[in-house]
């Protein structure tokens, strides 16, 4: 997994990110979500690296990524203070600005990161979600039984801690057989690799942390964001999985599209085959896709006019 691409170890400031990088061009930087780490992407990742230059990093709490110490608030795994340590990670690797793809959680510091710092995210992919105050706002007894990690995990600890750390194997199995993927979608070695990154006592905390955020913090700042009016300035592709469960749940008010009308007026996305995994699952189309959307017309005149920036 990962041939030819260069491991990394970045100082962020108040956590430490692990990364992997291949390729040139523009920058491409791809998030993972739960219970995920940026093995996500090994079989995406070289398919976007023969156009572009891509990073694949595990968010703070997650993988080989460091787990600053929280605090009362969550702060500390709020959306926001994860997307700054991707800030400072692109900006350490000599990029100003980038484009940026999100599955899941990842898809959550995808959107915030581009709320928060419109002048880095040239580009802005978001997969398999909506945006986090909406969901909430919308929550009914299919999130709470579905996608049980948002309640279960979001508890106070040390409940949700022990859980993760005691039964990662039941936990990893549960969620990559369980949200619309089939499970022969993952190898045994990187089934695995998932499990024993929430063995780890505080790496399980911290992405209980990171829930605990997202059901509190996160969804403060998606609400005042609102209110003022804010938006997503870039251009945005929203994808989710056709068998999946946004597909269902928000038919009714014009499906996940309509949802992100409300944050971005360049919007443009559909369903995919697959269930919630589904770039896991079909590596192939999810790349295809994500090139076609990140060599837009912009990013070919940069090109075009020797303007891409790339790390010294």
């Amino acid at each position: 997994m990962f041939e030819g691409f260069q491991t990394l170890e970045v100082d962020c400031g108040d956590a430490r990110i692990f990364a992997r990088r291949a390729g040139d061009g523009p920058a491409v930087l791809l998030l993972h979500g739960f219970p995920q780490t940026h093995l996500m992407w090994r079989d995406v990742a070289p398919r976007l690296a023969d156009r572009f230059t891509v990073i694949c990093a595990d968010l703070r709490g997650y993988g080989a990524s460091s787990c600053p110490a929280s605090s009362a608030d969550h702060a500390p795994y709020a959306k926001r203070a994860m997307a700054r340590d991707m800030v400072a990670l692109m900006a350490e690797l000599g990029f100003s600005s980038f484009m940026v793809a999100g599955h899941d959680r990842g898809g959550r510091v995808a959107y915030r990161l581009a709320l928060d710092h419109p002048d880095r995210v040239e580009r802005l992919a978001v997969l398999d979600i909506v945006p986090t105050a909406d969901a909430w706002d919308r929550a009914d007894a299919r999130l709470a039984l579905g996608y049980w990690p948002w309640s279960l995990l979001a508890q106070p600890e040390p409940l949700p801690e022990k859980l993760l750390a005691s039964a990662a194997d039941a936990i990893v199995d549960d969620a990559l057989g369980g949200w619309g993927s089939s499970p022969e979608t993952f190898s045994a070695g990187v089934r695995q690799a998932y499990v024993e990154a929430l063995r780890d006592p505080a790496h399980a905390h911290a992405i209980c942390e990171e829930y605990r955020a997202a059901a509190r913090l996160d969804r403060k700042h998606d609400h005042a964001d609102s209110a003022a009016g804010r938006r997503i300035a870039c251009a945005v592709l929203a994808l989710w999985s056709g068998q999946g469960a946004l597909a269902e749940w928000y038919a009714g008010e014009g499906g996940p599209l309509a949802l992100w009308r409300g944050w971005a007026g360049d919007l443009r996305g559909h369903a995919v085959q697959g269930g919630h995994f589904f770039p896991e699952e079909a590596p192939a189309q999810t790349a295809a896709e994500l090139s076609a959307f990140f060599a837009g017309p912009e990013t070919t005149a940069r090109e075009g006019n020797a303007l891409v920036r790339k790390s010294a």
